[in-house]
């Protein structure tokens, strides 16, 4: 899935010890365009932050991932940037940009299956 808007807040970022090691991650708070603007929490994990160097006022295409998870009887919501593409020529952007165009010649994913072989589809 892909979402874009202007980026009107980068949150501090936030790192911890894990069962699976040291981990960081920074928060986005994105607000899309459209006559219902709609602001969404956008998080960045690992050295993505560093990679993709998304700024406050940069407009961007992020790919994004949406995942749930239950904790003590309530859900809570994660949408996670695997790729951003900037919207902008200027030096906030660049980086994502990079990363972006990198893996454009990919197809988009579909679905969450490992097995692509079950999803041939005979039409």
């Amino acid at each position: 899935m892909e979402i874009s808007g202007k980026i009107i807040q980068a949150l501090e970022e936030q790192s911890g010890n894990g069962r699976n090691g040291t981990w960081r991650k920074r928060d986005y708070i994105m607000e899309t365009p459209g006559q219902y603007p709609k602001k969404v929490c956008l998080t960045v994990w690992g050295d993505k932050i560093d990679q993709f160097n998304i700024q406050e006022g940069s407009e961007i295409t992020a790919s994004i991932e949406v995942e749930s998870r239950e904790y003590n009887g309530r859900w809570y919501t994660d949408v996670k940037v695997w790729r951003v593409n900037s919207q902008e020529n200027n030096n906030g952007g660049g980086g994502g940009a990079a990363a972006g165009t990198q893996k454009n010649d990919q197809p988009d994913v579909s679905t969450f299956s490992d097995d692509s072989e079950g999803d041939i589809l005979p039409f």
